[in-house]
């Protein structure tokens, strides 16, 4: 009714485009209205379920794809009551994308659902976690200040526990609990220990290397032997000092001020150099800059599309960068010997990136790659879905550890920090002392040399 004044008693051209003004603006605010179309491309076929890890676990319509692009169109409609029950289901998603590789028509599950989870946001707020990360990943300052902290009051904080158990909290804490296992935070982050540039060979191409949280502040050797194996392949390596978090901690939060906020600043960052290639070695930052920066940024900020569609193109994960640059390794290799095996993270099996790390171990003196049972399924961490379902994530992670051990290796290989983490704590939740590496750490190793 709001709208009738705005068409006139004549119905004239002015009130018809007041009119399509408001309309655009709706569309604009509202996440939901921004994706209609695809809302309606789900015939709840059901493909969804079987490979769906969230219904596995809770074996409710509402875990499902199908079942949250049902309470999406609902939202979108305003027929459906906007509360905290409805948060929590479409919370229960991991954003694997394991709906999207499968869906026979094509239904971008993961937009609609971090499009709901806006929608949710606006009307309801951010959830106190999510407001704290927001406010968090935003400032740089702030996180080195966080890292250090949590590094120099890590004794006080947490617990050794048995060898090759790693640490445990002394005592619970908001969003994190007690059971957990957690790595140890770096005692200093990586961005800041290299020259911004490393020159290569002529004619080698030019890397610039966007790093990700999990590498800057906690996993440091990870990106340390990827500048160790670009500089073995004679690549010139870019280190852009001011990137910034990829923000899809806040998009699965829902809080796509931040996240587009965050795209923006990485833009102007990364496209600061004329590089060939942007390589990722965390499959989740790899998927936001390739997939969800041009899909749900672009949609936010369409005067950035074109910049934002130029960085996903030229975007690549590291070991498919390795593999195609030809990656040799030293023949002479005298360390040790490790039987491995391969987890697939999520964001890279659905880009269809499982055959680069698999090839360059099978071609890495001293390992013995042995293939285990599962490595295509999730491993239950999904980001804050870990945080906010821990008993759930680790459930998933249970045939996941269980085909760790029963394969034999002595190390699991993954692309992917976040997997790292939850492969790790599930690890060590089976009293297993399999060690869980990234592959460019194992590839490294083979050098021969330090990483420096």
């Amino acid at each position: 009714m709001a709208l009738l004044p705005l068409l006139g008693q004549e119905g004239g051209g002015g009130s018809y485009d007041a009119l399509h003004d408001v309309v655009m603006n709706i569309k604009a605010s509202d996440p939901l209205k921004r994706i209609e179309e695809q809302l309606r491309k789900c015939v709840k076929c059901g493909a969804c379920r079987a490979s769906c890890p969230a219904f596995a676990v809770y074996g409710r319509e509402t875990a499902v794809a199908r079942g949250k692009v049902a309470l999406a169109r609902h939202m979108a409609e305003d027929d459906l009551a906007c509360d905290e029950h409805l948060r929590q289901a479409m919370s229960r998603c991991l954003l694997c994308g394991s709906c999207v590789e499968k869906c026979p028509n094509d239904v971008p599950t993961d937009e609609i659902i971090i499009a709901a989870r806006a929608s949710l946001a606006r009307r309801l707020g951010l959830t106190s976690f999510h407001a704290v990360v927001g406010q968090v990943i935003r400032r740089p300052l702030l996180m080195r200040l966080g890292a250090l902290m949590a590094s120099l009051f890590a004794p006080l904080l947490f617990r050794k526990v048995p060898a090759t158990s790693g640490l445990r909290l002394r005592f619970p804490m908001p969003f994190v609990g007690g059971r957990r296992f957690v790595p140890a935070i770096a005692a200093r982050p990586f961005i800041g220990r290299f020259p911004e540039v490393i020159p290569g060979q002529p004619g080698r191409p030019t890397v610039v290397f966007f790093v990700g949280c999990m590498a800057n502040f906690v996993y440091t050797g990870v990106a340390e032997a990827a500048v160790a194996l670009l500089r073995h392949a004679g690549c010139t390596v870019i280190i852009p000092q001011g990137q910034q978090c990829c923000g899809l901690p806040s998009m699965s939060g829902g809080d796509l001020a931040t996240v587009c906020d965050l795209a923006e600043r990485n833009l102007q960052e990364l496209e600061r150099h004329q590089a060939d290639y942007v390589m990722t070695a965390c499959a989740t930052c790899g998927g936001a800059l390739h997939r969800l920066y041009p899909r749900v940024v672009g949609k936010c900020r369409p005067e950035l599309q074109p910049r934002l569609e130029a960085l996903a193109a030229k975007t690549v994960d590291a070991c498919q960068l390795l593999e195609n640059l030809g990656l040799e390794l030293p023949g002479d290799f005298g360390g040790e010997e490790l039987r491995v095996t391969c987890h697939d993270p999520c964001h890279l099996r659905t880009r269809g990136l499982t055959a680069p790390p698999r090839n360059l171990m099978q071609r890495a003196n001293g390992l013995e790659f042995v293939e285990m049972a599962h490595a295509d399924q999730c491993c239950g961490m999904g980001g804050t879905f870990n945080v906010y379902h821990y008993d759930a994530s680790l459930a998933i992670n249970q045939t996941k550890s269980s085909a760790i051990i029963a394969s034999g290796a002595q190390v699991v290989a993954t692309g992917c920090p976040g997997c790292m983490l939850q492969l790790s704590d599930g690890l060590k939740q089976h009293g297993s002392s399999v060690r869980v590496m990234h592959t460019l750490e194992l590839l490294a190793a083979r050098l021969g040399k330090g990483l420096k």
